[in-house]
């Protein structure tokens, strides 16, 4: 069996809110009607911070859909104008208190069999010490590991995360 094209055939908003807008769309699968429930999103960035001494730096937060602290990388959701890159740097900064130069890492999509977002990936260096500014209900710890632990932490699936398994695996040529 090949490939074969979805066309949208109707869409109804169930749900729009500040984060995800959620709509239940009909549509044309090889001639027969199918539904297909879409999770929407702006997209996002995410970045693997290196410290001077090689260590990564990482955010311990409580995820509510999953009922537990994830360490993860810092992320988030971009503003509307707003580039992948201009989001990394302002996400970097609010979240761990850091600015630093950025390479790309590339783009994935994070859950594609029902949402759109889209992240955007990034390694950041020479890292600059300014302040860290959470978002008003956002809590977090801030914690730095050598990259020997962050290797140890993977292999034993202490990091569950998508985009910080995903990051990681692509920033590994940069990592020592």
């Amino acid at each position: 069996m090949s490939v074969e094209i979805e066309k949208q055939l109707s869409r109804k908003e169930i749900y729009d809110g500040h984060i995800i807008h959620v709509c239940v769309d009909q549509i044309d699968l090889a001639g027969k009607k199918k539904i297909r429930e879409v999770v929407l999103h702006s997209g996002a960035s995410a970045i693997v911070p290196v410290t001077q001494n090689g260590g990564i730096i990482f955010v311990k937060q409580y995820r509510y859909p999953v009922q537990q602290a994830l360490l993860e990388i810092p992320a988030g959701k971009m503003d509307p104008g707003e580039t992948p890159e201009d989001c990394a740097s302002r996400e970097m900064e609010e979240e761990i208190g850091y600015q630093g130069s950025l390479i790309k890492l590339g783009m994935v999509y994070t859950t594609p069999g029902f949402s759109n977002e889209a992240m955007h990936l990034y390694l950041a260096r020479d890292l600059v010490k300014t302040h860290q500014h959470l978002d008003e209900g956002e809590y977090l710890d801030i914690i730095e590991l050598p990259i020997e632990t962050v290797r140890e932490y993977v292999n034993k699936g202490l990091m569950q995360d998508a985009k910080t398994l995903s990051a990681l695996a692509i920033a590994s040529q940069y990592l020592k």
